[in-house]
């Protein structure tokens, strides 16, 4: 479930001035300006386990929500099918559990971007489909999301698997010590490069013992003031958006929930909840 960004240079800030505190504690809760900053930094064996056992678990929940999608079926019989494999293993959606969200898993449709709820609204051949899967087992927090298209569409494929490579070029950049900002701008060089946009008010975000954790925010695009560095064991969801067209995304304002382009632009999504090495990152939500 991804982030909205709203105060752009405030959330810099919190970064950049929470970094030397975060340096020196692991995880737990530090306070800055009077906000409690939850986050985590992987302490033992026994944290990595709980994450890839909940990581494995959101990205099966996904996969079978994407095998499982077809044309005259509802996004809510959709949503049932990703609550049915969270219950098989005892995990709790994290959306319902900390935001009270209307529904298990969040599915946007075409011109829905994030957070859309499962309903009554049916799905037909080529609709551009997005399932964000985030839940909580044992303390434990993980995060995913794909997009994918129902039949064939070529122009929506092609959209798809750019932010899958979008991703995997944030993923070069992923390593401790490294600045934040890098994966900005590798997503965002990668989208321009192949004439796309990024969504640059929908970000990613620390996760690990809650669903919205400091960095609060990942974002898609390069921001020089975004320079906190990236520490080892720290665990992060990160997620490009990667538009046909828009930069930015609104509230549909019918639901309090529902994000959509202003022109109604497409827009694909692929998000994994990773690990900070000093070598590769480990992907908790790739199977």
């Amino acid at each position: 479930m991804s982030c909205i960004l709203y105060e752009r240079n405030q959330s810099a800030i919190l970064q950049a001035s929470s970094r030397t505190k975060i340096n020196m504690i692991q995880s737990g809760k530090i306070y800055i300006r009077g906000r409690t900053v939850v986050f985590m930094i992987i302490r033992n064996e026994q944290d990595l386990e709980g994450l890839r056992k909940i990581g494995r678990i959101v990205a099966l929940a996904r996969e079978e929500m994407k095998k499982e999608a077809k044309p005259g079926m509802t996004t809510k019989e959709l949503d049932l099918i990703g609550k049915k494999v969270l219950d098989e293993h005892g995990a709790i959606s994290a959306p319902e559990k900390e935001y009270d969200f209307p529904g298990v898993t969040c599915i946007s449709v075409n011109e829905e971007v994030a957070h859309g709820i499962p309903g009554d609204r049916v799905l037909k051949e080529g609709d551009l489909v997005n399932v964000d899967v985030s839940a909580a087992l044992d303390g434990y927090y993980a995060d995913t999301g794909i997009s994918f298209v129902l039949g064939e569409d070529e122009a929506k494929e092609k959209l798809c698997q750019a932010a899958v490579d979008a991703f995997w070029a944030a993923m070069k950049k992923v390593k401790a010590g490294s600045k934040q900002n890098q994966i900005g701008r590798a997503v965002s060089n990668f989208a321009h490069k192949n004439g796309y946009n990024v969504i640059q008010n929908l970000t990613g975000h620390g996760i690990g013992l809650s669903l919205h954790e400091a960095p609060n925010h990942i974002l898609s695009y390069f921001d020089p003031m975004d320079n906190a560095l990236l520490k080892d064991g720290l665990v992060i969801a990160v997620e490009p958006f990667i538009s046909m067209k828009a930069d930015h995304i609104i509230e549909r304002g019918d639901d309090g929930w529902t994000f959509v382009t202003p022109d109604k632009s497409l827009v694909a999504q692929c998000e994994h909840t990773v690990v900070v090495t000093r070598g590769e990152p480990i992907i908790l939500t790739e199977i």
